[in-house]
């Protein structure tokens, strides 16, 4: 299938963050991604499941990768275990390193106005989707 036909995978907002993750994925140090089910409802669509290709798209809305989902979990945020961590690629080395820097940005003006609530917030039940994927194409 052509990459402009895949549906799009963002990560974070562009920016900086986009394009450390983004370089995380084309290195191969990122192989897991994790998101909340809030959000996907908030948006109204359906989660991820595995054997879904994505273009990936850096923070200038190119194309640049294709990713496929391997393993989808639903699982309570309390409950991410450190082997999710480690393969987000950001360099965390337990999962309360990881949790905080999720919370950073899920708590962030950004992910706030995303889901039309300046209150946002979430905790050790929030339910967080967590994906493995692998790279396709760079």
């Amino acid at each position: 299938m052509p990459w402009e036909d895949l549906p799009v995978a963002e990560f974070a907002f562009p920016g900086p963050l986009r394009d450390q993750l983004v370089a995380a994925i084309l290195d191969g140090r990122k192989t897991t991604t994790s998101g909340l089910v809030a959000d996907y409802e908030h948006e109204n669509e359906p989660l991820p499941h595995p054997g879904l290709l994505q273009a990936v798209i850096d923070s200038g809305g190119r194309r640049v990768a294709v990713i496929e989902i391997t393993a989808v979990r639903v699982l309570r945020l309390a409950d991410v275990d450190l082997a999710h961590a480690v393969g987000e690629g950001e360099g965390y080395a337990t999962v309360a390193e990881w949790r905080t820097g999720h919370e950073r940005f899920w708590h962030s003006a950004d992910v706030r106005e995303e889901m039309d609530d300046p209150d946002f917030t979430v905790n050790d039940d929030t339910l967080v989707v967590a994906e493995t994927f692998r790279l396709i194409e760079p």
